[in-house]
């Protein structure tokens, strides 16, 4: 069966297993599996731009934000702004008495950003991050990661399955293959943001 969507998933999901008594539990590892995607996987097809204004000490994090990879600011020049801690980040506003300026650094605060110095008017800026997998929920639904990587849902989502499926030695071929496949997307992504090593010719 050729997976393309959710349900096409699902249905592929409960032929492997080959258990009727599943099926409506078959949704929990296909979400479980997500959240395993989002906290583990790093590709290049994740990476999103999005404007940020840029006036005040905080501000939030895009809704789909999985980690930052720079933080530009429309100055003159334009300005890309450096990740500090937090406890960095305090230290040098204490030291000037959180006096308002252009913005030269950045830290995560829980789902804000945090800028220091104070922006002391408003600026227009883009944040360059990786955004979470798109959930599925309707059959109809997909996401960049099962239309090119159909492998690491069903895998993922059959690893999930082990509370259910006790001792069944399949669980450990399905754990194998995720893994496998995860190692290659991160192969992929590095091929793509840094373009594969140079090969010396023979002559």
């Amino acid at each position: 069966m050729t997976i393309t969507n959710f349900g096409t998933l699902k249905t592929a999901i409960a032929d492997t297993l080959n258990r009727d008594d599943l099926t409506s539990v078959i949704p929990t590892f296909v979400s479980l599996a997500q959240a395993q995607f989002n906290r583990k996987i790093r590709s290049h097809r994740q990476i999103t731009r999005g404007s940020l204004t840029i006036d005040a000490q905080f501000e939030a994090l895009p809704a789909d934000w999985l980690e930052t990879i720079r933080i530009t600011m429309d100055a003159s020049p334009i300005r890309v702004l450096t990740q500090i801690s937090m406890d960095d980040l305090t230290r040098y506003r204490t030291a000037i008495d959180n006096t308002t300026d252009a913005p030269v650094y950045f830290a995560h605060n829980g789902t804000d950003i945090e800028l220091f110095p104070t922006p002391s008017t408003s600026y227009t800026g883009e944040i360059t991050y990786y955004a979470k997998v798109t959930a599925l929920s309707a059959d109809a639904d997909t996401n960049w990661l099962l239309t090119n990587n159909p492998d690491i849902y069903l895998y993922g989502s059959l690893v999930h399955t082990a509370p259910y499926l006790k001792d069944d030695a399949r669980i450990a071929l399905w754990a194998g293959l995720l893994a496998q496949a995860m190692d290659e997307i991160e192969d992929e992504t590095a091929a793509a943001r840094f373009g594969s090593p140079l090969r010396m010719r023979m002559r």
